[in-house]
Order: structure tokens, then sequence, then C-alpha cells
């Protein structure tokens, strides 16, 4: 018998990225939700480097913003330092990146969560997920507590993080937890296991973070933010922010010689850490023995705060012992009397293989059990709330009856970030960038809302004044894109006029008196628009293609051992994986073209 039962529609377990922006995506569909976490005072916690967006990342947290969601609102009241890269490139690797104040971003995403209604935060350890018989499978009823307290609900959402039976390593010191200062949880991975959820352990790093007043800057290179910062919310008008300046420095040979010499007691070269980390942020430890050619590594010197002096030393994630970190940090140039206030540490932890979910991140195994977050195999704050924001608002529309919110490749970089979850599955932790998206030119940054704001009206993610503010500026690029079709200049229209690669908008804006007051924001839509048309054309009629055939949906119950000359292989992994387009099965890792008509050719079939 419960000690204290509570009833909502939706249950997230978990307030960090993820668990927030799934909170706030089902209360703005009107589902009442239960926020459930650890510790009240970590809510949306930065808990590696205090940052928001960089290469694709920006291009999510945009797509965040577009479908109604809270961190690139965060990210622009508590920012300090502004940057978009890549700004040499096309616009379509331009991504936009911003350092935080660590504590002020953290407390802002609280408040915006504690004014929401419809959210219940409440601070609670959940131990165990609740489950009951339903028709031909099973389905969830909730979560029970510590205290033996219940929550019910027909949906949950797990965002567990790095939380789950997690266990930090710094040399060989083992301590218990998914955050320093914080502890473990074992229950919910116990329950997974029971329920017949493959579970895996990935690890992640961290770096030293260190004393500013005892770091000699004269040493290092300055990185100031941009002249004119740019927010990533299409509701900030705009940014005017005093920037703090970051600072880049190397490592050298004496360094790496310190970290060869000390790799017996680094707990990825003792033995003692066994499972895989991140390809792409690396400890430094591992950078020195995979590139052991190159004589230095760049660092960045990131400040945590505006009130603060802490400081976050970026590209120097590590678990060596104490004793070799100040020696290799003091071997740095500029941290030569450097004081560390925190250690670099390593987190395993458990997580789920993503190749168990359906494209609306529900679990194949229990119905309305969503996960979101790092326990999908996935790293870094923006991937996190992406998840968190399509868990969200699938619980509540799956509690409607209504059409699922899946985005597609073609619509969003969340498409492509689900999708390759769902349909490949991870042997290594997740990481977007811009190269994994086939459609990058459509796939723009400064394009978010027009791209998936509509979709999010449709379901109810987004208020009106986020609507009305996108039917203005949609008015508005129509209305520009006819000037510049009617006026004529040098015997062509200044639309054709603009497509020539030398001409700018400066320049139109002195053939056309009327474009001066042409809002910005508009201006960078029809420029990029006209200028890059040819090659969006061509991309749109490859997207057309692949539509085609993600409208042929396969059936959930489709039996594949019932296709003859179908290859074993292809058998078990689309039994295993159970695509549901044949575009989705086309994807799949070790699938041929011939598997793929084979599918048609029975679908076709059937159908008849």
């Amino acid at each position: 018998m419960a000690l204290c039962t509570y009833e909502y529609d939706v249950l997230v377990v978990g307030a960090g990225h993820a668990g927030t922006e799934a909170a706030m995506a089902a209360a703005r569909m009107g589902a009442r939700v239960g926020l459930l976490t650890v510790n009240l005072d970590t809510v949306a916690q930065m808990s590696c480097n205090p940052a928001i967006g960089g290469v694709a990342k920006g291009h999510i947290v945009r797509e965040i913003d577009a479908l109604g969601g809270v961190m690139a609102r965060a990210i622009d009241a508590t920012g300090i330092q502004f940057r978009m890269l890549n700004r040499r490139k096309g616009p379509a690797m331009h991504s936009p990146r911003a350092q935080a104040d660590r504590r002020e971003y953290q407390i802002e995403v609280k408040r915006i969560v504690e004014q929401q209604e419809n959210v219940h935060l409440r601070q609670e350890t959940v131990e165990d997920i609740l489950t009951e018989s339903h028709g031909d499978g099973i389905r969830v009823c909730g979560v029970r507590a510590r205290e033996d307290v219940v929550y019910r609900a027909p949906t949950v959402i797990l965002t567990t993080g790095t939380f789950l039976q997690a266990l930090m390593h710094t040399g060989e010191a083992k301590t218990p937890g998914g955050r320093a200062g914080e502890g473990t949880t074992s229950g919910i991975s116990e329950a997974l296991g029971r329920l017949g959820f493959r579970i895996g352990r990935f690890k992640t790093g961290t770096p030293a973070r260190l004393n500013g007043h005892t770091i000699d800057y004269s040493k290092t290179e300055e990185q100031p933010g941009d002249d004119q910062p740019e927010p990533f919310s299409f509701l900030t008008g705009g940014l005017a922010v005093e920037q703090l300046s970051c600072w880049i420095t190397y490592t050298n040979p004496q360094v790496h010689q310190v970290i060869r010499d000390n790799l017996h007691r680094a707990p990825m070269y003792s033995g003692q850490i066994q499972s895989c980390g991140p390809r792409y942020c690396p400890s430094i430890e591992d950078k020195v023995v995979r590139f052991a050619d190159k004589q230095q590594h760049q660092l960045f010197i990131e400040p945590e705060g505006r009130n603060t002096s802490e400081v976050y030393l970026n590209g120097l994630p590590t678990s060596l012992p104490r004793d070799v970190q100040d020696q290799m940090v003091r071997l740095i140039h500029g941290l030569e009397n450097v004081q560390i206030m925190r250690y670099g540490y390593a987190v395993e932890y458990d997580f789920c293989p993503p190749d168990q979910l359906r494209p609306t991140l529900e679990t194949k195994r229990i119905s309305g059990l969503y996960f979101a977050g790092q326990i999908n195999g996935t790293t870094g704050y923006e991937e996190a709330g992406a998840q968190g924001l399509i868990a969200g608002a699938n619980a509540v529309l799956k509690l409607r009856g209504d059409e699922p919110l899946i985005l597609g490749r073609d619509q969003a970089y969340i498409g492509v970030l689900i999708d390759d979850l769902v349909t490949c599955s991870v042997d290594e932790p997740y990481r977007m960038f811009t190269s994994r998206a086939e459609y990058r030119l459509v796939l723009r940054h400064d394009n978010s809302d027009r791209r998936v704001t509509p979709l999010a009206r449709k379901v109810g993610l987004v208020d009106e004044a986020r609507w009305r503010r996108l039917e203005w500026k949609q008015a508005e690029i129509a209305r520009v894109g006819g000037l510049l079709e009617a006026n004529r200049s040098e015997g062509v229209s200044l639309a054709k006029f603009l497509r020539r690669p030398e001409v700018t908008w400066d320049e139109l804006q002195g053939r056309l008196p009327e474009l001066a007051d042409v809002d910005a924001e508009v201006a960078q839509q029809v420029v990029h628009d006209i200028k890059y048309s040819g090659y969006i054309a061509r991309q749109e009629q490859q997207i057309a293609r692949q539509r085609r055939l993600s409208h042929k949906r396969i059936p959930d119950d489709f039996d594949y051992t019932g296709i003859m000359h179908l290859r074993s292989e292809a058998r078990e992994k689309l039994s295993h994986i159970q695509p549901a387009s044949i575009a989705q099965a086309g994807r799949i890792s070790g699938i041929t073209p011939a598997d793929v008509a084979l599918v048609m050719a029975h679908l076709e079939g059937r159908a008849k």
C-alpha cells in the first residue's frame, strides 16, 4: 500500500535539459505534468561545458526554439559571449554558439519551468517503473519513488542523464555519482532490466575548473565575442550585452610526456574503465595516445559566469589522478601558477541502445514509456533538449489519440538526430554534426522557424504571439521578394542581379530606396532564398524522391520471415528495428537496395 499517490497525465523523470523541455512541451499542449528530480537546485544544470550551441548544435537549439522550447530564450537571457561559427563558409554551415553564465542559466530555466502552468516540479528519487498488462502487451502506469510514494500516469518519460548506476573516476579513486557532489540511482536500471530492455554502458569526462585570478592571460590569445551578437531565439529582438572574452592556449610536449608517464594510472588505460567514451570529445590522455605525432592541442579558457572567478578548461577532459592533473596543468602556458578549484573526472553510466525506440521516442516494449537524452546514448545539452521536446509532445499526442509528431530528415536536424538513433542505434556517444544531414542547404539555422513552427502550430506547441510573428515574417519575405522581381538594374530584375556572387544586400539598398527599412532578419532570408535558389531547388527534388519512399508505410505487425529470398541478415535486422517506412528501412546498416525492393514488392502484394 503506497504511502501517498499522485495522478498526472505525463510524468517526466529527471529535470535536466531533456526533462525540462519534455515537461514544458507537454504542459504547453495542455497536459498535467509531474516533473520529478533528485535535487531542485540542479534543474537544467550544465554538468560540463558552460555553453549552448556550436557546429550543428546551434541549429538544434534554434529548432527547439521554433518548436516553442526553452533553451534559446534561456541562453539569450544569460549568455556572456555570443559567436557565429563558420562565418567564412556558406550559410548552411553557420552555427551560433554562446558561453553561458552557468549559474544564471540554471536559475533562468528553473524560473521558466516554475512559472509554466500545468507543470508540477517535485523533488523525488524514483526507484521503480510501474507497468500493467494491456491487450497484447504491457503499458506503463507510473513510477514509485522513495518512501513508497507512487506517481501514476499513462505516459512516463525517462530523462535520467548520466545518473543510472553512475560511477565517477579520478585516477584510482572511484565514487558513486553522476556529477561531482551528487549521487546515483540504481533502481531505474534494475527496473529496465527486469522489463527486458538491453542496457549498455558509456562514459564521459570533464576537465578541471581553475581560479581565473591565478591565470597569466598575457601568455594566452584572446577570443572576443562578435561585435554584433545574434540571438538564438526568434522572439529575441536583439542582444545588448556586455560580453566576456574567452582565451586560447595549448598543451605542449612536456604536458604530453607527463600524461604518457602516468597512463598506467589513467582509468581508461589501466582497465578500470572499459566502457566507450565520446569519439569527438576525447580525454586528453586519449588525444595524446591517438595523435602521438601532434606536438600540441588547442585549449579554451572559458569563464563560468560574471560573478565568479571560476573558469572551464575546455579541451582537457581527464580522469587522471589529482597529483598528475596538478603537474600537467601547470606546464601549460599561462597556467604556471594556476589554482585548480575542481578536478577533472570521468563518469560511467548506463544507457539503453535506442534501436529499442520508435521514431516517437516511445519504447517498443512498453506502451506509454518514452526515453530522451543520454539514456539514448547521446551526448550534449542540445541533443538532449531536442529529444525531450519531441518525447513530451508525442506523449500528449498519444493521450489524445492523434498522429505523432515525427520530423523528417528533410525538415529538421532534430529529425536527423532521432532517425539516426532509432534506425542505426549507437556504439559510442552520439553527437550531432552538419555532415550527418543530407539536406544541409535547406536545414539552415536561420530558417528554422519557417521549417518547423507550422508543424508545432498544428499540435499546439507554440503560442499565438510566436505564430503571428512568423506570419508577419513570411509576408515580409514575399513582399520584398516581389519588389526585387518588379524592379530592374543593368537590364535584369534585382532578384536576378542578386544571384551574382559579388552582389550584396547593401548594394541593392543603394539601387532601391524602398529596401532601406527592411527588417534585417527578413533581408537575410530573402538573400539566402535568392542566391541559393538553384541549389535549393535541386535539394528539394531529392527530398521529393525520398518522400515518395517515406510515404510507403510498413505496418507494425509486418512479418519479414514471410518474404521469400530475403537474406537472413536483412530479415534479422528489419525484424529487430521494425522500420516505420521503406525510406527508414533503406537507411539501416547492412540493408541493400535488393532487400528494399523485396520488401516493397511484398507490401504491394499484401495491399492487393
